[in-house]
């Protein structure tokens, strides 16, 4: 079976995007190291300084973002999962994202928990204070992203994992599939019996387990098969015994 015939076929579709898909916007890779950041103010003041200039303030959503949109805008797309923290998915227009990794568009207190916009912590580096520290009790402000090892919130791995199981194809871009947990839900997906679909430069471990594998980058393999209308036969999804997943 092909991309285009699994497509096809696809009525509920989950999507799950990775840097792959906003390299193509010039995004390159989140990296953070949440111990050093806690433990050395030095390593905040650096950090901040960095975050000032970062390309995903000024990056424009791709062929790859609006592709998905358009399939979500139509009912296709009934989730859309991604592994980044640009909100480039929705400035292009998509809604209810589940942020695997957190959003970098917010601020988190490691004290108190409190929340704010990350563009009101940045004007006050701008301002002079580096590092900005919470205005409500004065601790550590963090971006409200998932740092290296840290684990996934509970409530979103959840969620992410009811959207896999309730979609007849998983459509998989820009990713490598080799960051845990976001990369178990594409076997998860298959196991259940939803169809997937690889789209990715490189190989990956779970290519075996796809219905197609598409060797083109996204912003031009995912507005390609967005394309592809819904034909009027069966569903391509078999379910299987629950108990057995």
């Amino acid at each position: 079976m092909s991309a285009r015939d699994v497509m096809a076929l696809a009525r509920r579709i989950t999507a799950l995007t990775g840097a792959g898909v906003s390299l193509e916007s010039g995004v390159v890779r989140f990296r953070f190291d949440a111990s050093a950041f806690l433990t050395s103010a030095r390593v905040r003041r650096e950090a901040w300084e960095s975050w000032l200039d970062d390309p995903m303030w000024t990056a424009e959503p791709n062929a790859a973002h609006r592709a998905l949109t358009g399939l979500q805008r139509i009912g296709r797309l009934r989730s859309l999962l991604t592994q980044n923290v640009d909100g480039l998915h929705q400035r292009a227009g998509s809604s209810s994202v589940i942020e695997l990794h957190g959003s970098m568009s917010r601020v988190v207190c490691v004290s108190c928990g409190a929340v704010g916009a990350m563009s009101e912590a940045l004007a006050r580096v701008r301002g002079g204070e580096l590092p900005p520290d919470c205005q409500v009790c004065g601790g550590v402000l963090r971006p409200a992203a998932v740092a290296f090892g840290e684990p996934l919130h509970d409530d979103v791995l959840r969620a992410a994992r009811m959207a896999v199981l309730d979609c007849d194809a998983m459509l998989v871009a820009g990713t490598s599939l080799t960051v845990e947990p976001a990369a178990q839900l594409v076997p998860l997906a298959a196991k259940a019996g939803a169809a997937v679909v690889i789209c990715s430069l490189d190989p990956t471990p779970y290519d075996s387990l796809a219905a197609a594998v598409v060797r083109e980058p996204a912003a031009s393999a995912l507005p390609a098969l967005a394309a592809v209308p819904v034909v009027a036969t069966g569903p391509i999804r078999t379910w299987g015994d629950p108990s057995t997943w």
